[in-house]
């Protein structure tokens, strides 16, 4: 259903040096990068995270409500993502753990990137 996802963002140096760090216990990487923008995915598949300086020119804000979630294959990196987030600035918007009140093995964790903008790192399988 979704092609590819953008955020927005005021100093790509920073955001590049923030995902590059956040995005690689997922196996994620920078696969394009200029002065505008910087795609993420995986190692010869389709880059799928665009972190962009906007189009219009104004500057790049958080969408209130809105929020990126990220797959992850293992609970381990859901741990690791988040660790990862927060060590390159990120600010924590809920630690790793299960909600059960999403189901049984909903494990989740939430952060800011230094834009401000909300993402989640998910891992459905069980323990």
């Amino acid at each position: 259903m979704i092609s590819y996802v953008t955020l927005g963002s005021n100093d790509r140096v920073k955001a590049k040096a923030f995902f590059d760090a956040t995005l690689a216990p997922l196996g994620l990487t920078a696969t394009y990068a200029d002065d505008e923008m910087i795609g993420y995915g995986p190692a010869g598949g389709e880059t799928q995270l665009w972190v962009v300086q906007p189009y219009d020119g104004l500057d790049a804000t958080a969408g209130n409500g809105s929020m990126l979630a990220l797959s992850a294959s293992t609970r381990a990196q859901v741990d690791q993502v988040h660790a990862a987030a927060l060590a390159a600035g990120g600010r924590d918007e809920g630690r790793p753990g299960l909600r059960d009140h999403y189901g049984p093995n909903y494990y989740a964790a939430y952060f800011r990137d230094p834009e401000g903008h909300k993402l989640a790192v998910v891992c459905r399988t069980p323990a």
